[in-house]
């Protein structure tokens, strides 16, 4: 098949990387966000998916918004037989998903309807998920809600981050879209609605959910920091300034809440329940670092607390 594919972040390159190397389709053009200043140089940098567009000579485009009818009369020129989707990061109006006959396949890190909107990853963490997945669906006007046509299941590690869960799904989820393709093409795949039961919805990730509250429970706090990491990072204050923390290690005693406690054996932070380790820990201005080595050179007094 002829496909435009649409994605922008870094966990999308295993699919538009699987795609570009099938035999069996063709990518004639990528949709990307704009590029934007990022980095600590501030440059205007291409997304990961239009640099991987670029390497492979195909076509970019990078509309403000997919509505715009520059975008919608380039899209028309290319037929494509689908758009396959992957954290491209904008709404797609109506008039565009109805360009493509066999329409805009998403392929979404949830098994839905799970977890529906944009932290599917992070907001599974949260909730001290055992198993979470992918999805692969028809993209409708609702949220997430189009019908599915293929799933696969990941199991979480007690370990794992929001970095290292969906560096997994986002390999393992190539090859169910490349598959759900491949269905579509044969016509041997179908979507079905997806269930009233099992609804729940991940909002967007906002820089705040990072800050540790230390009056509550030692494990929820743990699923937050990992759930937040790498991005947008877990942090808390002591003496005024912000440190990021690295995902902690849960112990078997308890400390008053807030506490912070340095010894030879590690750094530990009381909690509602038992109190944790600190691991790797990053001040304001400075690289991570073992939380023993900062705790050594902030010299805390005894009986520091967090703010």
């Amino acid at each position: 098949m002829r496909l435009v594919f649409a994605g922008t972040p870094e966990p999308a390159v295993p699919s538009l990387r699987r795609l570009i190397e099938s035999e069996r389709h063709e990518v004639v053009g990528v949709v990307t966000r704009p590029d934007a200043v990022a980095g600590r140089g501030r440059k205007i940098t291409r997304s990961p998916i239009g640099q991987l567009a670029d390497e492979h000579g195909i076509p970019v485009f990078t509309p403000r918004k997919p509505s715009e009818p520059e975008f919608i009369a380039q899209l028309t020129e290319l037929a494509p037989d689908c758009c396959p989707v992957v954290a491209y990061g904008a709404l797609l109006p109506e008039t565009v998903l109805a360009i493509p006959r066999h329409g805009w396949i998403n392929l979404h890190f949830s098994l839905l309807p799970a977890w529906r909107g944009a932290a599917p990853v992070q907001s599974a963490l949260l909730a001290g998920d055992e198993y979470t997945g992918a999805s692969t669906f028809l993209i409708e006007k609702g949220l997430d809600t189009g019908p599915v046509f293929g799933t696969m299941t990941e199991k979480v590690a007690v370990t794992d981050t929001a970095g290292t869960l969906l560096e997994r799904l986002a390999e393992s989820g190539s090859h169910l879209l490349e598959s759900t393709l491949d269905g579509l093409e044969d016509g041997t795949v179908q979507a079905v609605p997806q269930p009233l039961d099992g609804i729940s919805y991940a909002p967007k990730v906002e820089p705040e959910a990072g800050r540790i509250r230390w009056d509550q429970p030692a494990l929820a706090i743990s699923r937050r920091i990992r759930a937040v990491t790498p991005a947008p990072g877990a942090w808390t204050e002591i003496d005024g300034k912000r440190l990021k923390l690295g995902p902690v290690e849960l112990v078997e005693e308890t400390i008053p809440p807030r506490t912070i406690d340095v010894r030879k054996s590690g750094v530990f932070i009381g909690t509602a329940t038992t109190a944790v380790r600190l691991t790797q820990v990053q001040p304001q201005g400075k690289r991570m670092m073992p939380a023993l080595d900062w705790a050594r050179g902030a010299r805390l007094e005894p009986g520091t607390v967090t703010e």
